[in-house]
C-alpha cells in the first residue's frame, strides 16, 4: 500500500512535509521487503544529516536495512516507542513515523518521488 500525499525516496523512506518541519518513515514497501522488524537504530535529537546520508538502520529477522535522509535535516524528535516496540513499522509504516525534522532545505522536496512515480518505483 502506498499512502497518497506523501513524497518518497527511492530507498523507501517517505516524507511528510509540514512547513518547515517534516515527519519521515518508511514505506509499507520497505517494512513488507525486510520482514517482521526487530530492532530500529534511531538518531539522536540535535542531529543533522545531509540527503542520502545513513541516519539509523532498521533490523528484521531477514535482513539490517540502512535508513537514509531523504533530504537534508535535523532531527527535533525520535519516534522513541520504535526503540521498545519495533513492530510498530510492521503494523503501520505511515502511522508509525520514525523521525520528526527540521527541514534545512525545502528545495530538496522537489526531488523526491509523488506516490504515483513511487509505485512504478516499487513495480
Amino acid at each position: 500500500m502506498i499512502k497518497h500525499g506523501l513524497l518518497y525516496s527511492e530507498t523507501h523512506e517517505w516524507v511528510q512535509p509540514e512547513g518547515s518541519v517534516a515527519f519521515v518513515g518508511i514505506s509499507d514497501y520497505a517494512q513488507e521487503t525486510l520482514g517482521s522488524i526487530v530492532f530500529v537504530d534511531l538518531p539522536n535529537q540535535g542531529d543533522l544529516f545531509k540527503k542520502e546520508e545513513i541516519f539509523g538502520a532498521v533490523e528484521s529477522v531477514k535482513a539490517a536495512s540502512d535508513l537514509y535522509a531523504p533530504v537534508s535535516f535535523k532531527v527535533l524528535e525520535v519516534n522513541d516507542q520504535l526503540t521498545s516496540s519495533p513492530e510498530l513499522l510492521n503494523e503501520d509504516p505511515y502511522q508509525n513515523w520514525i523521525l520528526k525534522v527540521e527541514l534545512l532545505d525545502d528545495k530538496e522536496l522537489e526531488n523526491l518521488l509523488k506516490d504515483d512515480k513511487y509505485e512504478a518505483c516499487c513495480k
